[in-house]
């Protein structure tokens, strides 16, 4: 009668185990169902004069025991895993409607209102008014910054004076009423200490519209701009 090798179909086990996870715990159940079975028919089958010794029989026990363990390691961490991802998008959705800070020089033109005249304001008048948001980051004292708003072909078609500026990070609101572009503008920083080049760098400033997963990773999706993923937002303002 031909024998049936355990030790065969465990380590077939555990080969299988580095690269695929079970689904459920019933497969883990069915699978040392299916040792047994077969652990009992190599004991049955075996051979009288050769018969299999105690360490071989606790070592095949052992790494059942082990392949076991490893499914229900790796379902575990699954879990896991899945619960970090909800718990990250309810943490997300705090974010909406928050302005956030992206490393980008593309504006997001956003509407709001003030108040056309002194008087308007003591009466409460508004109107309504079209804004864009970013920031700058010197390297060194400035004595002089511009901010140079472009359009989506390149040219420059406004310009903010920031005067002079110390090292570190400052905010700029470019009043965008006027623009009557279809396309998204943009901006870029000139800043001179002297007749020195101060090093400077550009970051728009966008409204967070909601939030999501998507391959594994949360993703920002942004008011008139393009989407990001959360590990690319540098501020929350």
């Amino acid at each position: 009668m031909a024998s049936v090798d355990s030790t065969n179909y465990i380590n077939s086990l555990v080969n299988k185990g580095t690269t695929t996870t079970t689904s459920s715990s019933t497969d883990s159940a069915e699978m040392q169902d299916r040792f047994l079975k077969l652990l009992v028919a190599q004991i049955s089958n075996q051979d009288p004069l050769n018969p299999m010794d105690n360490a071989q029989m606790t070592s095949q026990m052992a790494q059942i025991n082990t392949v076991t363990g490893i499914e229900n390691l790796n379902q575990t961490v699954k879990n896991l895993g899945n619960q970090f991802t909800s718990m990250q998008v309810l943490q997300g959705t705090a974010l909406v409607g928050r302005e956030v800070m992206v490393a980008d020089t593309t504006l997001s033109i956003n509407e709001g209102t003030r108040p056309s005249t002194a008087e308007d304001a003591e009466e409460g008048d508004t109107e309504t008014i079209r804004y864009a948001n970013g920031a700058i980051d010197l390297g060194g004292t400035a004595d002089k910054v511009t901010v140079e708003i472009l359009s989506p072909s390149g040219e420059v078609i406004d310009t903010i004076d920031a005067g002079a500026l110390p090292e570190g990070r400052h905010y700029f609101t470019w009043d965008a009423t006027d623009y009557t572009g279809s396309g998204a503008p943009s901006f870029r920083v000139v800043a001179t200490n002297g007749s020195a080049t101060v090093e400077a760098t550009g970051y728009a400033r966008h409204y967070v519209q909601s939030v999501g997963m998507s391959n594994g990773m949360m993703k920002i999706d942004l008011i008139g701009a393009a989407s990001v993923n959360y590990s690319d937002v540098l501020a929350i303002l």
